[in-house]
């Protein structure tokens, strides 16, 4: 393998399927791991990139006290008015992808030749992320493990949990995007972690 290729891969899962924890583990084994959900919430935090746009376009009352975007005032907008959620979308999502970009930039720089781009809707934003990844890894469970993991951890009901997979991709449809398959279902976590050693090794990690 020439070692001077750089990988770009993207990792996704369901929620509870254990994404994370493998995002975790390949950054301990040296992959740069890009989290596009921490890159979201950092956009409409107090200070964020989003704030400004986001005030121009719904106004000032979808700002709290803290500075950073009411996220319940604006859950109801959308839900109200499907052009709100596009016109959300249109500030955030290019906002993302230029801060993913500053990353995914700044880690080659430092001699990162594995990034993982570490993205929970990748199924569902369509060719957006995936045509921009070399292999897409998923994790997976079975759906009644998904919402025991989620009801262990979070403390929210199986009706939440249930409603929550709903809106993401179906099961299917992301193996159906996989390159790669962490099948995370009954391991413990030291054979997870020999899971995703077995994927950093074929990264040349």
């Amino acid at each position: 393998m020439n070692t001077f290729r750089v990988w770009r891969i993207g990792l996704t899962g369901g929620i509870g399927s254990g994404k994370s924890t493998v995002s975790g583990m390949l950054a301990a084994r040296g992959a740069a791991v890009i989290d596009a959900d921490a890159i979201s919430r950092s956009l409409t935090a107090p200070g964020g990139r989003a704030i400004a746009p986001i005030v121009q376009a719904f106004g000032p009352d979808m700002i709290d006290a803290q500075g950073a975007m009411d996220r319940e005032a604006m859950r109801k907008t959308v839900f109200q008015n499907p052009e709100a959620k596009k016109q959300l979308e249109a500030i955030v999502h290019p906002l993302v992808g230029q801060i993913t970009a500053e990353q995914a930039q700044a880690a080659m720089q430092s001699g990162h030749r594995v990034l993982v781009f570490d993205v929970p809707l990748l199924v569902e934003s369509g060719e957006r992320w995936r045509k921009q990844m070399d292999r897409v890894v998923v994790v997976d469970c079975d759906p009644d493990t998904q919402r025991q993991r989620v009801m262990a951890r979070s403390g929210l009901a199986a009706e939440e949990i249930d409603r929550i997979v709903a809106l993401q991709a179906t099961r299917p449809q992301r193996l159906a995007c996989a390159d790669v398959v962490i099948f995370n279902q009954g391991l413990s976590l030291v054979e997870l972690e020999a899971q995703a050693a077995q994927v950093a090794a074929d990264f040349g990690l």
